[in-house]
């Protein structure tokens, strides 16, 4: 059987920037269209939306069904072991933890995606053979490869985190650093302000700490306009915003110019 691989792992290592796109919809229809758009990758939102385990595991199917190389990202509600268990079980491969605020807390999540093994001794993920991860057990390679292919992804979104970003950028198995624009720019003092000076001070901190680990450096662009910027701050691996923003802003300037 074919080694287990997460190409979106390797990728994170390049240069050039990976565009992706929130999924908040809770839809497997909406999942599996826009598995057909050619975004590098595609997070399924926890966090914020009404997404639990089933239907996480829906919208993996459905963006598999494509058969295109859009990655899955799945995003947590919280770093709690028993949600990090359920969906790399599920076939999560690239999980993003929000609100990290110590280089501790970063490694306490990467342990949290790895089976113990001699290599990772203090790995805490619990063993289950018949997952959806493993083909249900019939991947007999699985136990064996999925330490090496899950990419952890964390976010940087607090003061605190800011202060530490460089020690969590550089904890080992770290692949890649996300700025929550919102929320860094509400804990640093500038509620529904990040274009504030001092908020893109902090991420032009993040994407330094970034490169200096030889990380990703990640970002959530609410426009094309934003998406550009952050390029060019060095952001390469940025969400081109959401579903159902897109799905509104579209309808809506339908809607005014069949009304004008």
């Amino acid at each position: 059987m074919s080694t287990f691989t997460n190409s979106l792992k390797e990728r994170l290592k390049e240069a050039g920037p990976l565009y992706g796109l929130w999924l908040s919809m809770g839809s497997e229809t909406a999942a599996e269209a826009l598995a057909h758009a050619g975004f590098d990758w595609l997070l399924i939102d926890m966090e914020h939306t009404p997404n639990d385990s089933v239907d996480v595991a829906a919208q993996l199917r459905a963006i598999a069904a494509a058969h295109l190389p859009s990655e899955p990202v799945v995003r947590l509600p919280a770093n709690e072991p028993w949600l990090v268990k359920r969906v790399l079980d599920i076939g999560a491969r690239t999980v993003m933890f929000p609100n990290v605020e110590s280089a501790d807390q970063a490694a306490h999540a990467v342990r949290l995606t790895q089976y113990p093994s001699e290599s990772t001794p203090d790995g805490l993920r619990g063993v289950a053979g018949v997952v959806r991860a493993a083909a249900y057990g019939m991947r007999r390679d699985y136990l064996q490869t999925a330490n090496a292919q899950i990419a952890t992804i964390v976010q940087i979104e607090s003061a605190q985190g800011l202060q530490e970003v460089e020690r969590i950028a550089a904890t080992p198995g770290v692949d890649c650093v996300f700025v929550g624009p919102a929320d860094l720019a509400a804990s640093l003092g500038h509620l529904g302000d990040s274009k504030h000076p001092d908020v893109q001070a902090a991420m032009a901190k993040v994407v330094a700490a970034a490169r200096a680990a030889g990380v990703a450096a990640g970002i959530f662009a609410l426009d094309v306009a934003s998406a550009r910027q952050y390029r060019e701050a060095g952001f390469n691996f940025i969400a081109l915003a959401a579903d159902v923003m897109w799905m509104l802003r579209a309808t809506r300037q339908a809607l005014q110019e069949v009304r004008s």
